[in-house]
């Protein structure tokens, strides 16, 4: 199945204001980048997406195994070998936190190591992208290196987020 239209976008503004004699200084500062992917499996292209809104109960945590149990929008199943573009996003309307990272067993770590994680506070997101000249991207290794862990932080109530999976079958 090809991918089209793939592209993972970033971008932060903000402006610093001090008043000054005659008027107001303004000082701009703006930061962006995009990646944009053809369909393939080399540098700057992508041929695996998964994409899904999830939920945990209170204190649950899940492994998304990269390798092999995932499936598509179409219900196929989705073995990435290398990761090209994540984009994780806690919903505003969560009282806990969404904790990613640090599967117990076969972490997918290169991204965030072996014991790292990422915590999502109530509407926080976080997006990384490997640019379009990488052909690398984020290795998975089936079996050994595969599980991505997102956890609910807390007892109580639980939590959605929404995930978005770019990456390749070779």
């Amino acid at each position: 199945m090809a991918l089209s239209g793939v592209m993972l976008a970033v971008s932060a503004f903000a402006e610093q204001t001090a008043s000054i004699d005659l008027g107001t200084s303004r000082a701009p500062q703006s930061l962006s980048r995009k990646m944009q992917l053809l369909s393939g499996t080399g540098a700057g292209k992508a041929d695996r997406l998964f994409s899904d809104r999830r939920t945990l109960a209170a204190s649950a945590t899940e492994d998304l195994d990269l390798a092999g149990s995932l499936v598509d929008a179409f219900g196929a199943t989705i073995t990435f070998a290398r990761i090209k573009g994540l984009v994780i996003a806690a919903a505003a309307g969560n009282t806990n936190n969404v904790v990613v990272g640090a599967a117990g067993s076969n972490p997918w770590a290169t991204l965030l190591g072996a014991t790292h994680t990422l915590t999502l506070r109530p509407g926080a997101f976080v997006a990384v992208g490997t640019g379009e000249a990488d052909a690398t991207g984020y290795a998975v290794t089936a079996s050994t290196g595969d599980l991505l862990k997102v956890a609910n932080s807390s007892s109580g109530t639980s939590v959605t987020y929404d995930i978005h999976i770019l990456g390749c079958s070779s």
